[in-house]
């Protein structure tokens, strides 16, 4: 993993939470949020917060006594989360998922929405997420699979390879869509000392009102705007025009829709 693939700054939080927060995060949140629910946490964790999809979804379903801890590596996304959440039993925190600042056994739930694929360590942050869990807590957290199975991403991806074909951006692929083998997740959750793990497959749809929203989602909205940025500061708008005319080329002029992907993960401690 490059060290830019976990830099969300500068305009990327306001541009994340307004195209691809509608596009890919919203119907997992949903999702993620209605099996924490069903458990009824009193204390929960929230690790890799972004820009607050997900723990806006889980404090709409929780009593109002619950309470929210939500953290994430990058202040820049956590600034932008705490202003659209009104909810006040949130409490925002900045916090490395590998050295959680939280004492042993405190939380009921751990949750992570589409996090897990950036820990460096992931073994590591799997034993940091259940020394806070409570013996017999749940720690609920999704990936997406395979970039192949993210239909948008996949097309993005292979548009940019022939705007530098010498050097092509591979964040996507190499990042949010790299970490998808659900063996592996299983085996790491259980070195990491989880005693039983579930992993469900949950298929959704990506909608947009037309081709350039998911091109300006991928390539401002998220760390591959680093990548094209870093080969050539003054193509950023080429990259963004060369994918979404490529999402028309597959998927049309008008409203796109495509497929996407993504593992769900509940383990126990």
């Amino acid at each position: 993993m490059a060290t830019t693939d976990k830099l969300f700054a500068g305009s990327i939080p306001e541009i994340y939470e307004r195209f691809l927060v509608p596009l890919i995060f919203e119907a997992y949140a949903r999702d993620l949020a209605g099996r924490v629910a069903r458990v009824e946490p009193q204390d929960l964790l929230e690790t890799a917060a972004g820009t607050g999809v997900l723990t806006r979804a889980i404090a709409s379903r929780l009593p109002v006594h619950a309470r929210i801890v939500a953290t994430d590596l990058n202040q820049p996304m956590l600034n932008h989360a705490a202003a659209k959440q009104s909810h006040h039993q949130v409490t925002w925190r900045q916090a490395d998922a590998l050295a959680l600042p939280f004492e042993d056994q405190k939380f009921d739930v751990v949750a992570c929405q589409f996090g897990a694929m950036f820990f460096p360590e992931k073994v590591a942050a799997y034993r940091e997420a259940r020394r806070v869990l409570k013996p017999r807590g749940h720690f609920f957290f999704n990936v997406w699979d395979q970039i192949s199975e993210n239909e948008f991403a996949d097309v993005v991806t292979e548009s940019l390879a022939t705007l530098f074909p010498q050097d092509p951006p591979r964040f996507l692929a190499r990042t949010p869509h790299g970490y998808h083998n659900v063996e592996k997740i299983r085996e790491e959750l259980t070195a990491a000392g989880f005693a039983d793990v579930s992993i469900e497959t949950v298929d959704h749809r990506s909608r947009a009102a037309s081709p350039r929203d998911p091109a300006i989602a991928y390539c401002q909205g998220t760390p591959l705007r680093n990548e094209i940025e870093a080969r050539d500061a003054s193509r950023l708008e080429d990259a963004t025009k060369a994918a979404a005319d490529a999402l028309a080329r597959r998927f049309g002029n008008g409203p796109v829709d495509g497929r996407i992907r993504a593992h769900v993960i509940t383990a126990t401690g």
